[in-house]
């Protein structure tokens, strides 16, 4: 019997007619592999871009949010397991095609469209195709990913996308594999790609204790960004909480991730954030040559933005983003 290879991610599924992949929502029609949800968003809601978390992207604002089911990541503490490790027929009923999807954020007034939730990725034509939509009707594009997919499909996306937040689940190969049923290699390199792109990258880690969160591996992380990405990109430390197949383990400690800031500000990261807890800091973007406050957050908005055409108030150094 043929087998067709999948390459839209680093699994490479090689699949029969009537087989699916390991992401569960792509399959073989014995000619060409196909996604099974395009156009049935099992997720779509109005959410404020702060919650993807995107802090340089078009602060207080809200955001078309788009979720199809699926992920090639099978991670054991994974928050959306519910949609994220279901299959097809988690998909929605009624198909919302493209056109509509953009329809929809402009009756609304936004100005966004992000592709979030699970992994947008796993369902490369639809999104795909609502970002070439998107774009061509004036709106932006926003990416939320941990980014497991090959160079030529994602250099094709990127064309349309104009910002992603990726999870960087640690900075270990064995956490990776085991954790997750991924490897790091392939996010790095995913990473990088969007960066040379063009795309407004921002990154998020996840501590998790006695997993990923030694001070060790969390410098090696604000190393390679540091070297491969800029001080200037954004990385959000983000509170774990105990789900899915994780539920025996503890809450990240709040002295964890204020360490976890110091070691990345140390290493010479300009922008970063602390989420998922209360914290004064954790939210605020200040001028990185001033120290001025530009942007106040609470939860998941931003309560006050004093930039002027994204610009510091104090000494009017611009600050890397996108603004409005």
């Amino acid at each position: 019997m043929r087998r067709i290879r999948c390459t839209l991610c680093p699994k490479g599924c090689e699949l029969a007619e009537g087989e699916i992949g390991d992401c569960r929502v792509r399959g073989s029609d014995g000619r060409r592999i196909r996604s099974l949800v395009y156009g049935r968003p099992c997720a779509l809601h109005v959410d404020p871009v702060e919650k993807k978390p995107l802090f340089h992207f078009l602060p207080g604002t809200s955001i078309l949010s788009v979720g199809m089911p699926g992920c090639n990541l099978h991670c054991k503490h994974c928050q959306n397991w519910r949609i994220s490790q279901a299959g097809a027929d988690a998909a929605g009923g009624e198909e919302v095609s493209p056109e509509e999807m953009v329809r929809l954020a402009e009756r609304k007034g936004l100005s966004a469209v992000a592709y979030t939730y699970t992994e947008p990725l796993v369902a490369y034509e639809y999104v795909l195709d609502c970002c070439r939509a998107a774009r061509a009707a004036g709106l932006r594009n926003a990416l939320v990913t941990a980014a497991y997919v090959n160079p030529e499909p994602l250099r094709e996306l990127c064309r349309h996308v104009d910002a992603a937040n990726v999870d960087l689940k640690a900075f270990s190969d064995d956490f990776y594999r085991e954790v997750c049923g991924g490897r790091l290699a392939p996010t790095l390199k995913a990473i990088e790609t969007m960066k040379a792109a063009g795309v407004w990258v921002e990154i998020t880690n996840l501590p998790i204790p006695g997993l990923n969160d030694s001070p060790d591996e969390i410098r090696r992380l604000c190393d390679w960004i540091l070297d491969r990405l800029g001080a200037e990109v954004p990385l959000h430390f983000s509170r774990f909480f105990p789900q899915h197949e994780s539920k025996g383990l503890s809450p990240t400690p709040p002295s964890t991730l204020r360490r976890a800031r110091e070691i990345a500000r140390s290493a010479g990261l300009r922008f970063v954030y602390l989420g998922n807890f209360p914290d004064e800091e954790g939210g605020t973007t200040r001028c990185s040559v001033c120290g001025a406050v530009c942007i106040e957050r609470r939860g998941f908005g931003a309560v006050r933005c004093r930039l002027e055409g994204g610009r510091c108030p104090s000494c009017g150094a611009g600050l890397p983003g996108i603004w409005a």
